[in-house]
């Protein structure tokens, strides 16, 4: 009887492998629909958004001209492999030919194994070729790492950055230290009507890894934090850029610029942004004196490529939901708001508008372990910087813990005690407000993505916004 079991137990075995490899074998192929045909594949004159860096996770597309197309529609493909650099796939996006001449789009995910040319060979409509994308250097202070401080390797790597510049390019990455200049950044996909500076899309690759350099240096390196959150951010817009087309979202939207000149003894601000991310950095005397304002936000707020998951805010979220789901509900009845928050209230634009009364409830009438949660939830946003500065503007933000207080809006089906429900749906919102520290989280509807919810944040610092240089 056993050895009856085990025979028929081989022969099942065997059938599922002969399956799997029929199964295998149907999914790499990377022709589309029979019925759609083309004349020639111009693999030679392949388009592609974002830049791809080795070691930093990528998405973006390249858009493959055809000739010779008869009409057809076709179906989304499977995902091809790059060879070269490995690490990345690109997937035929469905769509329909054009009768004559077109393009097809692919998408473009992954981590590059490292720098290089990564290569696909694609095959559709009876046509095959292979298209190639540069993967850049990782983004680095290479030259810089042997100064002493972080202002001095973000000093040495716009330094670095600047060399690879021309005469016109500075003239547009420097502007003058005033207030005006200072506060020009949105988080908004408006491009260079809300902002200054150089388009990393204008950018060659060389002169592209060293304007990310600078924001690497000047950011925190732990995983979901800094420098990595920010890259993922820029990431989700090539997300978006997929799926709504067009030129509104794109990973080369994003600008950077100097306000002041960049030196170890004078005064200067580094702006970096675009869509959902707003990093401004003020440097004073060779030491970092405001890493505010900062604005991150992501849409979509999660999503996979490559059999990878990303969800930059996902920590902060998180972070967020256990502080409230630590409240009872009378102090939640403290902290209820009755205004319906529709997006930060200190976005751009809204320099020194602090609201003269603070509102919620009182963190020193929290028991300690409510009160490690506030903190917990502070340091969400201080790690984003580097790990020195980050240390010292806790510290101060965790001294003034007994003056600090925490709102929140909407939230309706939120229930005390549960984390988990709290900053779930569109207008959802929570505050924490401090005699510095400055946090707002809101949960908004999806605009790509309209059967979602997206998040924006922004961290302001009552005395430390533009290094306490302007008055507003």
């Amino acid at each position: 009887m056993r050895k009856q079991i085990f025979t028929f137990l081989s022969v099942v075995l065997t059938c599922a492998v002969l399956i799997f490899q029929s199964c295998k074998k149907d999914k790499t192929t990377t022709s589309s629909s029979s019925s759609a045909t083309i004349t020639a594949l111009t693999c030679s004159s392949t388009a592609f958004s974002g830049t791809a860096y080795a070691s930093t996770a990528f998405t973006g597309t390249a858009t493959v001209p055809y000739t010779g197309g008869n009409g057809a529609t076709y179906s989304a493909g499977a995902a091809i492999s790059s060879t070269g650099v490995t690490g990345l796939t690109a997937t035929l996006q469905a769509g329909t030919l054009a009768s004559g001449a077109g393009n097809l789009t692919y998408t473009i995910a992954g981590t590059p194994s490292g720098t290089g040319t990564a290569t696909f060979a694609i095959t559709f409509g009876g046509q095959t070729c292979s298209f190639a994308m540069t993967v850049s250097a990782a983004t680095s202070t290479t030259g810089c790492s042997t100064s002493n401080t972080v202002a001095a390797k973000v000093l040495c790597a716009v330094q670095t950055f600047e060399a690879t510049l021309t005469t016109t390019q500075l003239a547009g990455v420097q502007f003058s230290y005033t207030s005006a200049n200072a506060i020009k950044w949105s988080n908004l996909p408006c491009g260079s009507q809300c902002r200054e500076g150089l388009e990393l899309s204008s950018l060659t690759s060389t002169q592209l890894a060293a304007a990310m350099a600078i924001v690497a240096a000047a950011s925190g390196t732990d995983a979901n934090q800094g420098y990595s959150e920010a890259t993922q951010i820029i990431a989700a817009d090539d997300v978006l850029k997929a799926t709504a087309g067009g030129t509104t979202y794109s990973s080369g939207n994003y600008f950077i610029a100097f306000v002041g000149t960049p030196s170890a003894t004078g005064t200067w601000q580094l702006q970096f942004g675009g869509h959902h991310l707003a990093i401004n950095r003020t440097f004073s005397n060779g030491a970092e004196t405001g890493p505010t304002p900062y604005f991150i936000g992501v849409e979509p707020k999660s999503w996979t490529s490559n059999g990878s998951t990303y969800a930059p805010l996902d920590d902060k979220h998180t972070a967020m939901q256990n502080m409230l789901g630590s409240l009872s509900s009378t102090q939640l009845a403290s902290a209820k708001q009755s205004t319906t928050f529709s997006d930060v209230v200190l976005g751009p634009n809204t320099d020194g508008k602090f609201p003269s009364t603070k509102v919620g409830v009182a963190v020193s009438t929290l028991s300690s372990s409510q009160q490690a949660y506030v903190l917990a939830a502070i340091k969400e946003w201080t790690d984003d910087l580097d790990a020195t500065t980050a240390a010292s503007i806790l510290a101060t933000y965790q001294g003034e813990l007994s003056s600090t207080y925490i709102a929140y809006g909407s939230n309706s089906s939120a229930t005390a005690g549960s984390a988990t429900t709290f900053l779930t749906t569109n207008t959802d919102y929570v505050r924490i407000d401090g005699p510095s520290v400055w946090i707002e989280f809101v949960c908004q509807s999806g605009v790509v993505y309209s059967s979602q919810i997206h998040y924006h944040t922004v961290w302001r610092d009552h005395t430390r916004d533009y290094g306490n240089n302007f008055t507003f």
